[in-house]
């Protein structure tokens, strides 16, 4: 590992450059590019002024220009910009208070992974140059061989072993897998998958329910798009991604309930359901992407939470009969004022039971 600044080979647990004191580049677990974002945010930074991050609007508008090929972290990015999470820190005098405080925020309120809060404090204490340590424990792993006392003495012994070693490597549910069901009406995918791969089941036609694995982690782009004929899917609990126009154009799904810990409806997600008449949305989520509902005709009553900060372009759009309840003055609230969609208020007591 090379430090930036002067040149120095440094050792792997640094986190300083003993040298010239610039932070040593790291790579954190599960986003292979932390250095690439790292370095565009301080290009950023260095060529709008630091006041960009305290300007939400600005600052995610500079994101697509500054990140385009990064989208993973370009959605994780806006979601904590969205809650005002790099504004708090500034105005945190201390920076170890304000490190901690964010880390608790994004870790309790946000539910972001371990790694996901590494990555953000990681990205932005370098570019506001504030020194960090990672203080959090190890990811636990399995060693690829087994250690002495874990030889096999049986096929049932050696399939245990191996099943261990895995307990904790992603594992993808992709086109090739699904293709056995192109031609039937009912998917049942087993447990252990924890991802969909993006256009997995894009144009089959023929399905009419779907089973989702409880240890479901992310539904990827397009991977139920133009299932027309789908009419039942039910969302695990373990669900926290659903990726861009994921179930675009299903038109025969009545109903969806996104389950708590999703953040956010990314662009195009539930576009042109045309039976779509009832969503639940958690207060996990915090953004609604550019025409995450647009074209759901049958879409009537929707509530919205307070949680929920950001609302992209045409979401609603051509959606006739939407009423959106929500709350006085919140940014649900102002946000369909200057849209023009109808809305039914509702009182801060009256929240859990809407009737619908």
């Amino acid at each position: 590992m090379i430090c930036n600044q002067c040149g120095l080979e440094l050792q792997q647990t640094a986190v300083l450059c003993p040298k010239c004191g610039t932070p040593a580049p790291r790579i954190v677990a599960g986003f292979e590019y932390t250095l690439e974002v790292k370095e565009a945010l301080s290009i950023m930074v260095d060529t709008h002024g630091c006041d960009v991050l305290c300007d939400t609007k600005k600052l995610i508008a500079f994101l697509n220009d500054y990140l385009p090929e990064y989208e993973k972290e370009r959605r994780l990015i806006r979601n904590v910009v969205n809650n005002d999470v790099i504004k708090n820190m500034l105005r945190e005098e201390n920076h170890t208070i304000a490190i901690v405080k964010a880390k608790e925020f994004m870790t309790n309120e946000l539910f972001l992974s371990e790694n996901a809060c590494e990555f953000i404090l990681e990205c932005f204490t370098y570019v506001l140059r504030w020194e960090y340590a990672y203080s959090a424990q190890p990811v636990k792993t399995v060693s690829a061989q087994p250690q002495s006392e874990e030889v096999p003495q049986n096929k049932k012994q050696a399939k245990k072993i191996k099943a261990n070693q895995n307990e904790f490597e992603p594992k993808i549910f992709k086109a090739s897998n699904a293709f056995k069901y192109k031609l039937l009406s009912n998917v049942k995918i087993s447990e252990g998958f924890t991802e969909i791969e993006g256009f997995c089941f894009d144009g089959f036609g023929l399905i009419k329910s779907v089973k989702l694995p409880d240890t479901l982690v992310t539904i990827g782009e397009y991977a139920f798009s133009e299932c027309k004929r789908l009419k039942q899917i039910e969302l695990p609990v373990s669900l926290r991604t659903i990726q861009k126009s994921a179930f675009s154009s299903c038109g025969s799904l009545t109903s969806i309930d996104i389950p708590h810990g999703v953040m956010a409806i990314e662009e195009g997600t539930f576009s042109f359901c045309h039976s779509l008449e009832s969503v639940t949305i958690p207060e996990s989520v915090s953004s609604i992407g550019d025409e995450a509902f647009s074209g759901c005709e049958s879409l009537y009553k929707l509530y919205i939470p307070d949680s929920v900060k950001f609302i992209g372009e045409n979401v609603f759009s051509l959606c006739p009969n939407l009423i959106v309840k929500c709350y006085t003055n919140s940014y649900v609230h102002k946000y369909c004022i200057n849209a023009g969609i109808n809305i039914e208020l509702l009182k801060k007591e009256g929240f859990g039971n809407f009737g619908f």
